[in-house]
């Protein structure tokens, strides 16, 4: 007899774990039920629908072919039955069935299965604010609020948005709304930065001053009180620092993963909600798997519970599901965590931890910086790349990755690299600065900035020098009277003379003349370094302590790093 197989959830995991068991198990009937009406959409490209760079809404769930992937389809080419507008309401185990509820036809049915699959997704966190339930207050998770949001800017309905969250869907949905329609908005982030967890204090600078450059407002380390309105329809967010008018509110503040029906169900659930599951994507219960934004999978960098709430990770994991629901043995491995997201003109992309992640999880680890060229210096098409490397001090185990280019191909190069090597190995410096990476002058430099990056940090471990971050470096000059800090600019002439013409504290010496003028520079005060991107910078900085000047620091990523974080002297 043919296997029965349930799968609850139809958005990007229960698809692809259907047709994949269906593909090596033609015979098993397979049901999928999901309680909306559109299935199967890639809920990713909905800022960019929003943006008018996607077209039609449709295009959100249409093969690369163009045919649309509705219940029909599903039926007609997949051999998988569809029961949308079907909503799971219990799970019998013991009777190996569930009890759903027909919502478009009020009444309730019970499916049997053999095995099962939740595939329940996460809900976008909605924060017990008043005024939440105002017309006009979304989120961007589904196709219907896409359409919604679409239409209204069409119509010249918005004027001014806020967005509660600066994540990635936050940002994403800031740049849709500015970029194609010249939506004042506002992004509230109540951390202390935009991109929390993703990006270190300095990149996140970078991407606010991004943001600000393109006319969308940031507000960290902010809450919102209460949203106002006026005739069913919202006008005013109120939060602890200001009030912002607006005329639509999409709230970006993260997921809570759907796990209620697993957990009421008697299967093992992280503290945090996430579905726990082994590397076969099984739950506690053999015969019931789970994956997606609802599950709670292996972190590879810290071998514990886990949440990455991906597109790309629960369409991997529906593969392997589908696989083991067939018979043929598949394991996920886990995640690291790997992303990239564009803001206007600026792609930031990462892998694993921040150095800040990281010390939360409970290593002692380091973030290093560089500014180095995407290609060879001499090749005439060329971006400036930031990357920052997190390593672990005493065992040098690389941790993470990321990174920001005008270019986002090129950095995104880099950053899968190294991603597949922290997913199948535990990588040291020494490891990434040799990693063979492809190499001609209009891809990369000799020495790639992955290796480069490396071998900083190298630097930095070894005690060679001291660094400091670019915006660090720039509240030392603010407060460089206090301090008493000598300040050395080791750029060619005109670059430095330039700010020394205005700031007498600023001191052009360049790298070529380091030698010739060190009675110039105190022995008696701290030195803070600078260049254009670190290196001339370092090369001074061991003239100088070959010459027993040894209070020394060196700005990372030097006058670079500076600019993109919107900073100046």
């Amino acid at each position: 007899m043919a296997e029965k197989i349930l799968i609850i959830g139809g958005v990007a995991l229960g698809p692809k774990a259907a047709c994949r068991c269906k593909r090596l198990a033609p015979d098993a009937e397979v049901t999928l039920v999901d309680e909306n009406t559109f299935i199967s959409y890639g809920g990713c490209g909905i800022p960019y629908y929003v943006s008018a760079e996607v077209q039609n809404l449709d295009d959100l769930r249409s093969t690369n072919a163009g045919t649309i992937r509705d219940p029909e389809f599903f039926r007609d080419l997949k051999g998988v039955n569809v029961l949308t507008h079907t909503r799971a309401l219990s799970i019998d185990r013991q009777l190996k069935t569930v009890l759903v509820e027909r919502l478009d036809k009020d009444r309730q049915e019970v499916l049997p299965y053999d095995k099962l699959v939740i595939a329940t997704g996460a809900s976008p966190r909605m924060p017990a604010v008043e005024g939440a339930d105002l017309g006009h207050v979304l989120s961007l998770t589904r196709l219907e609020a896409a359409r919604a949001i679409r239409e209204a800017c069409e119509a010249r309905k918005v004027n001014e948005a806020v967005i509660v969250g600066g994540g990635f869907i936050g940002l994403e949905a800031a740049v849709a709304l500015a970029d194609m329609w010249g939506v004042k908005v506002s992004v509230v982030e109540m951390m202390d930065q935009i991109l929390p967890g993703a990006l270190s204090q300095t990149l996140a600078l970078m991407a606010e001053h991004e943001c600000a450059a393109n006319k969308v407002a940031v507000y960290t380390s902010e809450k919102v009180v209460r949203l106002e309105g006026e005739n069913g329809l919202v006008t005013r967010v109120v939060t602890d620092k200001r009030e912002l008018p607006a005329q639509l509110v999409i709230f970006a503040a993260g997921f809570i993963p759907n796990s209620k029906l697993a957990k009421d169900a008697g299967l093992e659930v992280a503290p945090f909600g996430g579905i726990l599951v082994d590397e076969h994507l099984r739950t506690s219960d053999p015969r019931i798997y789970a994956g997606g934004d609802c599950a709670s999978v292996t972190n590879i960098l810290t071998g514990k519970p886990g949440y990455i709430p991906m597109g790309s990770e629960a369409n991997r994991q529906g593969r392997v599901i589908g696989s083991n629901l067939a018979g043929v043995e598949a394991t996920f491995p886990g995640y690291v965590g790997t992303w990239a997201v564009k803001l206007f003109g600026m792609s930031f992309c990462g892998t694993g931890f921040t150095a800040a992640k990281a010390r939360a999880a409970g290593f002692d680890a380091v973030g290093v910086a560089i500014e180095q060229l995407d290609r060879a210096h001499f090749y005439p098409e060329k971006k400036m790349m930031s990357l920052e490397i997190v390593v672990e001090k005493g065992t040098r185990r690389v941790l993470g990755l990321q990174g920001a280019c005008v270019d986002g191909d090129a950095l995104k190069a880099r950053i899968d690299a190294v991603a597949g090597v922290l997913q199948y190995a535990k990588p040291t410096l020494e490891d990434i600065s040799n990693l063979e990476v492809a190499y001609a002058p209009p891809f990369a430099s000799a020495m790639d900035a992955v290796n480069a990056v490396a071998n900083v940090a190298d630097n930095v471990l070894s005690g060679r020098f001291r660094p400091v971050t670019g915006d660090e470096f720039m509240e030392l000059w603010k407060h460089r009277k206090e301090n008493n800090i000598f300040f050395m600019d080791t750029r060619p002439a005109k670059a430095g003379k330039a700010i020394q013409d205005r700031e007498p504290d600023w001191h052009s010496i360049p790298l070529e003349e380091v030698k010739a003028r060190m009675g110039e520079i105190p022995r008696d005060r701290p030195v803070a370094l600078i260049c254009n991107s670190g290196l001339r910078a370092y090369e001074s900085l061991l003239i100088l302590a070959n010459n027993g000047i040894t209070d020394t620091v060196n700005s990372m990523g030097g006058m670079q790093a500076v600019t993109k974080m919107g900073l100046k002297p």
